[in-house]
């Protein structure tokens, strides 16, 4: 086999996600002529962003102070109305926001499209120098001779389904770099591999999963208020953990989904027949009634909390 060609960096990121444009653009605020690069499996930054989200702007306001100015399309749609419903099969009750935690009062919150968000924030990114390569999945982790972490290695291209090179075949290239940070999102295939390594979560109790199913509507304009946020538990779900969501973003579009936790007990349990099932509630159908989905997807989600947090620096990567 030829010798990889090879890129060196100060900093190799690994995901495009919030976390991963974040660390870049403040890296480069804070050390200019520092060398970053961030590797994004999709097509483009945000392909595989999931989430319609309720976003808590703080951490927004300290890295980007001005962001509502600079054109950013979370704050099209700033959380004005916030209910939580508990759902029984034909009717619902609107829990009183005193008998919730505050941090689902939602108070300050701005609710947008996070894969939107992700494509300003590296906007934001490129133009402080941080170099942004979508299209290039990393492979393989890359270690010095004393253990520690060099780098990553780009998927090879053109590889046909027997193993063999197509035409168009090109090898991955190495991407090395003085620190890595992953951040591939929940179940990182690269992230899987460096827990037994480094014994990252020798100190924590086991990370909790559930399952995400989201679909984005274009809906009724009477049935569409900019910046409504609906949360539901109850039915459809009853020996499960989970509950529904519904944010009224800009656009008139809706982002609904459906969350199961992976602990439920019968093995017949389908999350995405129970969220089928929770939009023909009478409340949920009342919104959709008229619209057109054009979109959908599911992902994994972490809920252990800070229990389940495993060490997070190890040698190579911070």
């Amino acid at each position: 086999m030829s010798e990889r060609e090879s890129m060196p960096y100060d900093v190799v990121i690994v995901g495009a996600g919030p976390a991963g444009l974040s660390a870049a653009i403040r890296i480069k605020q804070k050390s200019p002529d520092t060398s970053v690069v961030i590797l994004e499996k999709g097509s483009e930054v945000g392909a595989h962003i999931l989430s319609g989200a309720v976003v808590d702007p703080k951490g927004l306001d300290e890295l980007i102070p001005d962001w509502r100015d600079q054109g950013c399309p979370m704050a099209e749609a700033p959380v004005n109305d916030n209910q939580h419903w508990i759902l029984t099969k034909k009717g619902k009750y609107n829990l009183p926001h005193f008998l919730t935690p505050g941090f689902m009062h939602n108070k300050g919150t701005y609710t947008g499209s996070l894969g939107n968000m992700c494509r300003w924030l590296a906007q934001q990114a490129e133009n402080l120098g941080v170099e942004i390569f979508p299209g290039f999945a990393a492979a393989e982790i890359l270690y010095n001779d004393d253990g520690s972490v060099k780098g990553v290695v780009t998927g090879d291209m053109g590889v046909a389904k027997d193993g063999s090179h197509k035409p168009d075949y090109m090898q991955g290239m190495e991407i090395h770099g003085k620190y890595t940070l992953f951040a591939e999102g929940v179940r990182g295939h690269l992230t899987k591999q460096l827990k037994p390594k480094f014994a990252l979560d020798a100190d924590c109790q086991p990370q909790v999963y559930g399952i995400g199913i989201k679909e984005l509507w274009d809906i009724n304009p009477e049935n569409h208020t900019t910046g409504r946020v609906i949360h539901s538990q109850g039915w459809p779900l009853s020996d499960a953990n989970g509950g529904g969501f519904l944010y009224h973003q800009a656009n008139g579009q809706v982002a609904l989904g459906f969350v199961v936790w992976l602990n439920y007990s019968n093995p017949f349990l389908s999350p995405f027949e129970e969220m089928q099932r929770w939009k023909t509630h009478p409340e949920i159908r009342k919104i959709l009634e008229g619209g057109k989905r054009v979109s959908y997807g599911a992902r994994a989600i972490s809920d252990g909390g800070f229990q389940s947090v495993p060490k997070l620096a190890f040698p190579g990567v911070h």
